[in-house]
Protein backbone atom coordinates (compact mmCIF):
# COMPACT_ATOMS: atom_id res chain seq x y z
CA UNK A 1 0.00 0.00 0.00
CA UNK A 2 0.80 3.78 -0.53
CA UNK A 3 0.91 3.73 3.57
CA UNK A 4 3.29 0.90 4.09
CA UNK A 5 5.68 2.18 1.50
CA UNK A 6 5.67 6.02 2.85
CA UNK A 7 6.29 4.58 6.46
CA UNK A 8 9.35 2.47 4.90
CA UNK A 9 10.71 5.89 3.16
CA UNK A 10 10.34 7.68 6.44
CA UNK A 11 12.01 4.91 8.60
CA UNK A 12 14.98 5.20 6.05
CA UNK A 13 15.18 8.57 6.11
CA UNK A 14 15.40 8.64 9.97
CA UNK A 15 18.11 5.80 9.77
CA UNK A 16 20.31 8.04 7.54
CA UNK A 17 19.96 10.94 9.32
CA UNK A 18 20.94 9.25 12.37
CA UNK A 19 23.63 6.97 11.33
CA UNK A 20 25.84 9.61 9.06
CA UNK A 21 28.93 8.61 11.25
CA UNK A 22 32.48 9.16 10.33
CA UNK A 23 36.24 7.66 11.56
CA UNK A 24 36.89 4.37 11.04
CA UNK A 25 40.49 3.21 12.94
CA UNK A 26 42.53 0.53 11.50
CA UNK A 27 45.67 -1.31 12.36
CA UNK A 28 48.43 1.09 10.80
CA UNK A 29 46.47 4.85 10.46
CA UNK A 30 43.12 6.15 10.85
CA UNK A 31 40.92 6.51 7.81
CA UNK A 32 37.62 8.54 7.67
CA UNK A 33 34.35 6.57 6.26
CA UNK A 34 30.59 7.81 5.68
CA UNK A 35 28.22 4.84 7.17
CA UNK A 36 24.49 5.53 6.49
CA UNK A 37 21.88 2.60 7.62
CA UNK A 38 19.51 0.87 6.16
CA UNK A 39 16.44 -1.45 6.86
CA UNK A 40 17.05 -4.69 6.74
CA UNK A 41 16.72 -6.81 3.34
CA UNK A 42 17.33 -10.48 1.58
CA UNK A 43 20.71 -8.88 0.58
CA UNK A 44 22.06 -8.73 3.85
CA UNK A 45 21.75 -12.52 4.70
CA UNK A 46 25.61 -13.36 4.35
CA UNK A 47 26.96 -9.69 6.17
CA UNK A 48 24.46 -10.68 9.31
CA UNK A 49 25.09 -14.29 9.36
CA UNK A 50 28.97 -13.42 9.33
CA UNK A 51 28.72 -10.87 12.29
CA UNK A 52 26.58 -13.51 14.14
CA UNK A 53 29.13 -16.33 13.54
CA UNK A 54 31.60 -14.03 15.25
CA UNK A 55 29.48 -14.20 18.39
CA UNK A 56 27.98 -17.78 18.49
CA UNK A 57 31.82 -18.80 17.50
CA UNK A 58 31.23 -23.17 17.40
CA UNK A 59 27.89 -23.28 19.56
CA UNK A 60 25.30 -25.34 18.53
CA UNK A 61 22.85 -22.67 17.19
CA UNK A 62 21.80 -22.31 13.55
CA UNK A 63 23.00 -18.58 12.31
CA UNK A 64 21.36 -18.88 8.80
CA UNK A 65 18.13 -19.96 10.34
CA UNK A 66 18.06 -17.14 12.78
CA UNK A 67 18.89 -14.84 10.12
CA UNK A 68 16.36 -15.42 8.04
CA UNK A 69 14.38 -14.74 10.80
CA UNK A 70 15.54 -11.21 11.49
CA UNK A 71 15.37 -10.73 7.29
CA UNK A 72 11.86 -11.44 7.88
CA UNK A 73 10.76 -9.06 10.32
CA UNK A 74 12.42 -6.44 8.81
CA UNK A 75 10.15 -3.44 10.45
CA UNK A 76 12.61 -3.45 13.13
CA UNK A 77 16.29 -3.49 12.81
CA UNK A 78 18.84 -2.35 10.82
CA UNK A 79 22.46 -2.48 9.09
CA UNK A 80 25.43 -0.30 8.51
CA UNK A 81 27.06 -0.47 5.22
CA UNK A 82 29.71 2.69 3.89
CA UNK A 83 28.05 5.69 2.03
CA UNK A 84 28.49 7.05 -1.02
CA UNK A 85 31.15 4.13 -2.31
CA UNK A 86 32.19 5.55 -5.89
CA UNK A 87 32.44 3.76 -8.51
CA UNK A 88 35.84 4.40 -9.97
CA UNK A 89 37.55 4.34 -6.29
CA UNK A 90 40.70 2.71 -6.35
CA UNK A 91 40.00 0.96 -3.58
CA UNK A 92 38.53 -2.74 -3.39
CA UNK A 93 35.06 -1.50 -1.37
CA UNK A 94 31.85 -3.75 -1.60
CA UNK A 95 28.89 -1.54 -1.46
CA UNK A 96 26.66 -3.98 0.20
CA UNK A 97 29.26 -4.75 2.22
CA UNK A 98 27.64 -4.90 6.11
CA UNK A 99 30.11 -3.21 8.78
CA UNK A 100 27.48 -3.70 11.57
CA UNK A 101 23.51 -4.29 12.33
CA UNK A 102 21.42 -4.08 15.14
CA UNK A 103 17.61 -6.15 15.73
CA UNK A 104 15.99 -8.43 18.16
CA UNK A 105 14.45 -11.64 18.30
CA UNK A 106 11.32 -12.10 20.48
CA UNK A 107 12.13 -16.12 22.37
CA UNK A 108 8.85 -15.75 23.62
CA UNK A 109 7.19 -15.09 20.56
CA UNK A 110 9.44 -17.60 18.26
CA UNK A 111 9.11 -20.42 21.53
CA UNK A 112 9.36 -23.60 19.46
CA UNK A 113 11.64 -22.17 17.11
CA UNK A 114 14.99 -24.42 16.44
CA UNK A 115 17.16 -21.21 16.74
CA UNK A 116 15.17 -19.86 19.55
CA UNK A 117 15.71 -23.08 21.67
CA UNK A 118 19.04 -23.38 20.84
CA UNK A 119 19.77 -20.17 21.83
CA UNK A 120 17.75 -20.45 25.47
CA UNK A 121 19.84 -24.22 25.87
CA UNK A 122 22.97 -22.22 25.06
CA UNK A 123 22.59 -19.92 28.34
CA UNK A 124 21.06 -21.98 30.64
CA UNK A 125 23.64 -24.46 29.98
CA UNK A 126 26.59 -22.08 30.12
CA UNK A 127 24.65 -20.82 33.81
CA UNK A 128 24.39 -24.01 35.08
CA UNK A 129 28.11 -24.20 35.01
CA UNK A 130 29.02 -20.96 36.30
CA UNK A 131 26.26 -19.98 38.49
CA UNK A 132 24.55 -21.51 41.47
CA UNK A 133 21.24 -22.84 41.28
CA UNK A 134 19.12 -20.64 42.51
CA UNK A 135 20.74 -18.29 39.46
CA UNK A 136 19.66 -21.38 37.22
CA UNK A 137 16.42 -21.59 38.36
CA UNK A 138 15.63 -17.77 38.02
CA UNK A 139 16.95 -17.76 34.28
CA UNK A 140 15.00 -20.52 33.22
CA UNK A 141 11.79 -19.31 35.18
CA UNK A 142 12.33 -15.65 33.12
CA UNK A 143 13.46 -17.10 29.58
CA UNK A 144 10.04 -19.30 30.04
CA UNK A 145 7.82 -17.19 31.41
CA UNK A 146 5.28 -16.65 28.53
CA UNK A 147 3.61 -13.76 30.14
CA UNK A 148 7.03 -12.02 29.93
CA UNK A 149 8.29 -11.68 26.77
CA UNK A 150 12.36 -12.13 26.76
CA UNK A 151 13.90 -10.06 23.57
CA UNK A 152 17.15 -11.60 22.87
CA UNK A 153 19.07 -8.08 21.93
CA UNK A 154 21.68 -8.76 19.14
CA UNK A 155 24.19 -5.57 18.17
CA UNK A 156 27.36 -6.54 16.57
CA UNK A 157 29.65 -4.30 14.15
CA UNK A 158 33.38 -5.21 13.11
CA UNK A 159 35.87 -4.80 15.76
CA UNK A 160 37.34 -1.20 14.28
CA UNK A 161 33.86 0.54 13.68
CA UNK A 162 33.92 2.69 16.37
CA UNK A 163 30.95 2.92 19.40
CA UNK A 164 29.60 6.38 18.63
CA UNK A 165 27.72 4.70 15.87
CA UNK A 166 26.02 2.86 18.76
CA UNK A 167 23.93 5.79 19.77
CA UNK A 168 21.96 6.09 16.99
CA UNK A 169 21.09 2.16 15.99
CA UNK A 170 20.17 1.70 19.72
CA UNK A 171 17.60 4.78 19.78
CA UNK A 172 16.16 3.51 16.34
CA UNK A 173 15.91 0.29 17.54
CA UNK A 174 13.92 1.26 20.68
CA UNK A 175 11.57 3.67 18.46
CA UNK A 176 10.97 0.58 15.97
CA UNK A 177 10.06 -1.21 18.48
CA UNK A 178 7.71 1.34 20.66
CA UNK A 179 5.87 1.07 17.33
CA UNK A 180 5.99 -2.21 16.74
CA UNK A 181 3.79 -3.05 20.37
CA UNK A 182 1.87 0.21 19.17
CA UNK A 183 0.66 -1.74 15.90
CA UNK A 184 0.73 -5.35 17.83
CA UNK A 185 3.49 -6.25 15.22
CA UNK A 186 5.85 -8.97 15.99
CA UNK A 187 8.55 -8.10 18.45
CA UNK A 188 7.27 -5.14 20.38
CA UNK A 189 6.30 -6.36 23.17
CA UNK A 190 9.47 -6.79 25.89
CA UNK A 191 9.28 -7.26 29.11
CA UNK A 192 13.32 -7.92 29.47
CA UNK A 193 15.78 -8.08 27.45
CA UNK A 194 18.89 -10.79 26.95
CA UNK A 195 22.46 -9.96 25.72
CA UNK A 196 25.31 -11.85 25.01
CA UNK A 197 28.24 -9.86 25.36
CA UNK A 198 31.87 -10.33 23.98
CA UNK A 199 34.01 -9.70 26.57
CA UNK A 200 37.69 -10.05 27.67
CA UNK A 201 39.53 -10.47 30.95
CA UNK A 202 43.28 -10.92 31.20
CA UNK A 203 44.16 -14.04 31.27
CA UNK A 204 45.40 -16.01 34.57
CA UNK A 205 42.17 -14.29 36.13
CA UNK A 206 38.54 -14.83 36.01
CA UNK A 207 34.70 -12.44 35.62
CA UNK A 208 32.46 -14.72 36.91
CA UNK A 209 33.42 -17.64 39.55
CA UNK A 210 31.09 -20.18 41.56
CA UNK A 211 31.00 -18.82 45.30
CA UNK A 212 32.25 -16.13 47.39
CA UNK A 213 36.06 -17.37 47.89
CA UNK A 214 37.43 -17.08 44.18
CA UNK A 215 40.74 -14.95 43.87
CA UNK A 216 42.22 -12.68 41.31
CA UNK A 217 38.80 -11.47 40.08
CA UNK A 218 39.41 -9.64 36.57
CA UNK A 219 38.39 -6.59 35.21
CA UNK A 220 36.20 -7.18 32.66
CA UNK A 221 36.42 -5.52 29.41
CA UNK A 222 33.98 -5.15 26.40
CA UNK A 223 34.51 -5.62 22.94
CA UNK A 224 31.56 -3.35 22.62
CA UNK A 225 32.22 -0.66 24.83
CA UNK A 226 28.65 0.38 25.41
CA UNK A 227 27.22 -3.01 26.94
CA UNK A 228 29.16 -2.26 29.78
CA UNK A 229 25.86 0.48 30.59
CA UNK A 230 23.92 -2.58 29.91
CA UNK A 231 25.87 -4.87 32.35
CA UNK A 232 25.39 -2.38 34.77
CA UNK A 233 21.70 -2.30 34.85
CA UNK A 234 21.06 -6.53 34.68
CA UNK A 235 19.45 -8.05 37.28
CA UNK A 236 21.46 -11.17 36.35
CA UNK A 237 24.87 -11.98 34.69
CA UNK A 238 27.35 -14.14 34.07
CA UNK A 239 30.31 -15.20 32.17
CA UNK A 240 31.99 -17.66 30.39
CA UNK A 241 35.26 -18.97 28.75
CA UNK A 242 35.62 -19.08 24.61
CA UNK A 243 39.03 -19.71 24.78
CA UNK A 244 38.99 -23.10 23.09
CA UNK A 245 36.96 -21.62 20.25
CA UNK A 246 38.35 -19.82 17.02
CA UNK A 247 37.81 -16.37 17.63
CA UNK A 248 39.49 -14.38 15.31
CA UNK A 249 38.21 -10.98 16.27
CA UNK A 250 36.56 -10.34 12.79
CA UNK A 251 37.13 -7.21 10.90
CA UNK A 252 40.14 -6.31 13.43
CA UNK A 253 42.32 -6.69 16.30
CA UNK A 254 42.41 -6.53 19.87
CA UNK A 255 45.65 -4.57 20.75
CA UNK A 256 46.02 -4.44 25.12
CA UNK A 257 49.76 -3.55 25.11
CA UNK A 258 50.86 -7.47 24.61
CA UNK A 259 48.98 -8.31 27.51
CA UNK A 260 47.27 -11.85 27.06
CA UNK A 261 43.82 -11.93 27.48
CA UNK A 262 41.69 -14.58 27.71
CA UNK A 263 37.68 -14.45 25.69
CA UNK A 264 34.79 -14.45 27.14
CA UNK A 265 30.72 -14.43 26.66
CA UNK A 266 28.92 -12.74 28.97
CA UNK A 267 25.10 -13.32 29.41
CA UNK A 268 23.05 -10.58 31.07
CA UNK A 269 19.34 -10.06 31.80
CA UNK A 270 18.08 -6.45 31.28
CA UNK A 271 14.75 -5.45 32.61
CA UNK A 272 12.84 -3.40 29.84
CA UNK A 273 12.07 -0.68 32.31
CA UNK A 274 16.14 0.36 32.56
CA UNK A 275 16.11 0.66 29.07
CA UNK A 276 15.66 4.07 28.60
CA UNK A 277 18.02 5.07 31.66
CA UNK A 278 20.51 2.85 29.43
CA UNK A 279 19.53 5.03 26.67
CA UNK A 280 20.69 8.17 28.39
CA UNK A 281 24.28 6.74 29.64
CA UNK A 282 24.38 6.08 25.79
CA UNK A 283 23.65 9.44 24.74
CA UNK A 284 25.88 11.26 27.18
CA UNK A 285 28.58 9.04 26.35
CA UNK A 286 28.62 8.31 23.23
CA UNK A 287 27.63 11.77 21.51
CA UNK A 288 29.25 12.80 18.79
Amino acid sequence: SKRKTREVENNLNNLRKLCMITCFVCSLQEVNIEFEAYSISDQDHDGIKKLLQQLFLKSPVNTAELTDLLIQQNHIGSVIKQSNVSEDSDDDVDEDEIFGFISLLNLTERKGTPCAEQIKELVLSFCEKNCDKSTVEQLDKLLNDTVKPVGFLLSERFINVPPQIALPMHQQLQKELAEAHRTNKPCGKCHSYLLISKTFVEAGKSSAKKGHNSPKQGVLMFANAEEEFFYEKAVLKFSYSVQEESDTCLGGRWSFDDVPMKPLRTVMLIPGEKMNEIMEKLKEHLSI
